[in-house]
C-alpha cells in the first residue's frame, strides 16, 4: 500500500481546498505520513486466554484541534494495548491513498473512500505533540469477552478486503467508525450501554461554526457549501460525529447488565499528550462581511455615476459580476450531484448559479445597444426568493449583502433608461 496518509484532509491538498472549497466542512484533522505503513497487520491474537486478556486495554483517543485549517475539528482513534504480545497501537479510520485518481472531485461528490489504518502509539503521540494538540485517553470498562469481540472485529476490519469504506463527513467518518467499533461489539443480549438522555438543540451548522469561530473564511466556505439540511436539529447520536462530543458522551455513558448493575463506560481518563504551543498562520485581513460591504460601496458608487452622468448602464461592471457569480455558481450547481445530503439542497444557489454565464453575451450585447434584457428580471426574482429562503436556511456571512448588490444591479438594468450607442 503506497502513499497512504492518515486522516481526513491532506496537507498536500490544503492550498487547493482553500481556493476551491474554502475548507470543506468536517474533514476532521490530521497530517500526511508514510509511517502508517510500518505497523504489522496482526494487531493481537484472537485466541488469547482470559489470563492474557486481563492485561489488554482498549481505549478511545481524542485529539484536540490544532490551528491548521485542515484540523479544526480534532481527531478520534482507538488505542489497543496488549503487553503480553508487545502491541501498543493507535487505530484510526482516516487513511486514504494519494494514488486514487480525482481525489478532490470524488470528495466533493461524496465518493471518497477512506481506510482503516494502524500506527504505533508512540508515533501517534509524537505527531500530535508536534502540533501542540492535547490527546486524551478514555480506558473502556470491558469484560474479557468484550475485549475479545472488539479485537476480533478490529482484526476482521483490518483485512485488506474490509479496510475501505465510503466516507461521509457527518454520518460516517473517522469518529463515528471508532465509536461503532467499540459500542457495537461491547453490547450483547445481556449488556447494554445507556447514554445521556438530554440533547442540546444544535444543528450541524451550529457545530461547524463552533469549530471555526476563529477562522471566518473557513466558516464562510463551509456555509457556502452546506445547504438546507444542515440547519435541521440533530440528535445526540448525530452530534457524535465531532470527536469532542463523542468524548463527552463517553464520560456520561453507563454499562447496564440486564438492568441490575450499572457501571461507568469509561474506567479511567488520562492525558497522554499535554496541550502544547500552537502557531497559527496569518489569514486574509478582511472578513467576508468587510469584503461584501466594499462590493456594496462600489455598487452604490457605480449607480451614483450612472445617475449623475445620465449615461448608459455600466455594462462592464455588470459583466464582471455575472462572470464571478456564474463561476461560483458552478461549484454550488455541482453539489446537486453530491452524495452528501447536507449540501444537495442549497438555497444560495438562487443567487449563485451558472445561469449568468449563459445569459452573459446577450445581456452585454443588449446593454451596449441601450436595450433591456429579460434576464435581469429573472435574476431579480431569484434573488427575492433567496431573501425569503433566509427563514429556512442560514446563509454564509456576507451573502445577504452580496445578494443586495446583485439585486440593485437587476433593478437598475430593468428600469433604467439607456442611451443607444449604435
Amino acid at each position: 500500500m503506497k502513499n497512504i496518509s492518515y486522516f481526513c484532509i491532506v496537507k498536500r491538498f490544503k492550498s487547493i481546498l482553500k481556493i476551491v472549497f474554502c475548507c470543506l466542512p468536517l474533514v476532521l484533522g490530521g497530517k500526511t505520513t508514510a509511517a502508517a505503513q510500518s505497523a504489522p497487520w496482526r494487531l493481537s491474537p484472537t485466541d488469547m486466554t482470559d489470563a492474557q486478556l486481563d492485561s489488554v486495554r482498549i481505549s478511545l483517543l481524542t485529539c484536540s484541534p490544532h490551528d491548521e485549517i485542515y484540523s479544526l475539528y480534532g481527531h478520534t482513534a482507538i488505542r489497543l494495548e496488549n503487553p503480553a504480545y508487545g502491541v501498543d497501537a493507535a487505530i484510526n479510520y482516516g487513511m486514504f491513498s494519494f494514488s486514487k485518481p480525482f481525489f478532490v472531485a470524488r470528495f466533493v461528490f461524496g465518493l471518497t473512500d477512506y481506510e482503516m489504518g494502524v500506527v504505533p502509539f508512540a508515533y501517534f503521540c509524537e505527531e500530535y505533540r508536534s502540533y501542540g494538540s492535547k490527546v486524551t485517553q478514555q480506558v473502556i470498562n470491558l469484560k474479557n469477552s468484550q475485549k475479545r469481540r472488539i479485537i476480533q472485529a478490529l482484526e476482521q476490519n483490518y483485512q485488506p478486503e474490509n479496510r475501505v469504506y465510503r466516507y461521509n463527513y457527518f454520518y460516517d467518518n473517522c469518529t463515528t467508525r471508532a465509536r461503532d467499533m467499540i459500542l457495537q461489539n461491547l453490547q450483547d443480549d445481556s449488556t447494554h450501554v445507556i447514554g445521556k438522555s438530554h440533547t442540546e438543540p444544535l444543528t450541524y451548522r451550529d457545530m461547524v461554526h463552533a469549530c471555526t469561530q476563529h477562522h471566518p473564511w473557513a466558516r464562510f466556505g463551509n456555509d457556502m457549501l452546506l445547504g438546507l439540511m444542515a440547519d435541521r436539529l440533530t440528535t445526540n447520536e448525530q452530534q457524535q460525529f465531532l470527536p469532542a462530543n463523542l468524548m463527552g458522551d463517553f464520560d456520561e455513558m453507563l454499562i447496564s447488565d440486564n438492568r441490575t448493575y450499572e457501571a461507568p463506560l469509561v474506567l479511567d481518563k488520562l492525558t497522554v499528550v499535554p496541550e502544547g504551543q500552537q502557531f497559527s498562520e496569518g489569514g486574509f485581513p478582511l472578513s467576508p462581511t468587510a469584503c461584501a460591504l466594499i462590493l456594496l460601496a462600489v455598487t452604490l458608487l457605480v449607480v451614483a455615476y450612472e445617475w449623475l452622468a445620465a449615461d448608459n448602464v455600466c455594462w462592464i461592471f455588470d459583466a464582471v459580476l455575472m462572470v464571478l457569480s456564474g463561476l461560483a455558481g458552478c461549484l454550488l450547481f455541482l453539489m446537486l450531484f453530491s452524495q452528501h445530503p447536507t449540501v444537495r439542497l442549497n438555497l444560495q444557489m438562487l443567487v449563485l448559479n451558472p445561469l449568468p454565464l449563459f445569459f452573459l453575451w446577450r445581456a452585454v450585447k443588449r446593454a451596449r445597444r441601450g436595450q433591456r434584457d429579460p434576464w435581469w428580471m429573472l435574476w431579480g426574482a431569484l434573488i427575492v426568493l433567496f431573501f425569503v429562503g433566509a427563514f429556512l436556511q442560514r446563509y454564509a456571512e456576507g451573502m445577504m449583502i452580496l445578494a443586495s448588490c446583485l439585486l440593485i444591479r437587476c433593478v437598475v438594468n430593468t428600469v433604467a433608461t439607456r442611451k443607444s450607442k449604435a
